[in-house]
């Protein structure tokens, strides 16, 4: 896989201002807001920044957390997972192995009837879906 490396001067020209804040600030977009909340659409989640493909929709649950969930990642190399103990609490950050951006916090344990007991939880904006055909 090639890294896509930019400058944020770079990437400010290619992402709208909400979509830089999130995938690159490791921003959050509000609960309940996100385009892929609710969707059932069949087919492919890709990176929004650099296009990487990162999730598919047979992975995707209802979690009723007010962002997508996904049980696992299409590729076990598709992201990477980073401790993230800001706000005062244990998380485990998601990014795109790719390019680097944000994508959200994954969870594990918490008793969802998923075949990893793994929540991906990703802001809409930091992704694409492209339906399948």
């Amino acid at each position: 896989m090639d890294k896509v490396v930019k400058s944020d001067a770079e990437w400010r020209v290619q992402l709208s201002p909400e979509e830089f804040r999130v995938l690159r600030q490791a921003g959050t977009e509000r609960p309940f807001t996100g385009e892929y909340v609710d969707t059932k659409t069949t087919g492919v989640y890709t990176c929004r920044a650099c296009g990487a493909e990162l999730f598919r929709s047979d992975t995707k649950f209802e979690s009723h957390c007010g962002w997508p969930s996904f049980f696992e990642p299409s590729k076990s190399e598709a992201v990477t997972l980073i401790e993230d103990d800001s706000l005062g609490m244990s998380r485990v950050e998601v990014r795109c192995a790719r390019c680097d951006s944000h994508l959200g916090h994954v969870f594990h344990g918490e008793g969802y009837p998923t075949p990893t007991d793994d929540r991906y939880c990703i802001n809409s904006v930091s992704l694409t879906l492209t339906p399948a055909e």
